[in-house]
């Protein structure tokens, strides 16, 4: 798989988390069988899920400078070594999600190592894009 089609489905599954953490925010989808059941409260809910349309939102500006679709204000080894850590991220979190307490949440791993394969691609050969 190229770089460029890596970002791509990237962007667009994030959109579709996007969808998912504001579902929650909406009180849509409950948030006791996300982060892991451990959210007491509608604060802590309202916090968490924030942050993580803020994380996808600071993602999706990374893969456009990644993929050269915006011009980049900060260096590439700089966005790099930021994708290097989402794919730490996302592989943590993969393992986490097997072992999470909820089947909505277990079914998460998939995605979340999907994420983990398409950011390697985007970062094995930095020339290809």
């Amino acid at each position: 798989m190229n770089p460029k089609l890596a970002i791509k489905l990237m962007l667009w599954l994030i959109g579709v988390i996007i969808l998912l953490h504001s579902a929650i925010l909406m009180k849509i989808i409950p948030y006791n069988i996300t982060w892991g059941g451990r959210l007491e409260n509608n604060i802590e809910m309202y916090v968490f899920e924030i942050m993580s349309i803020l994380i996808n939102l600071f993602l999706v500006v990374l893969l456009l400078l990644r993929g050269r679709y915006l011009s980049c204000f900060i260096p590439m080894k700089v966005v790099n070594i930021l994708l290097w850590a989402f794919l730490f991220l996302f592989g943590i979190n993969t393992l986490g999600n097997i072992f999470a307490e909820t089947t909505f949440e277990k079914s998460l791993s998939l995605l979340t190592l999907i994420f983990t394969y398409l950011v390697w691609v985007t970062l094995k050969d930095a020339k290809k894009i």
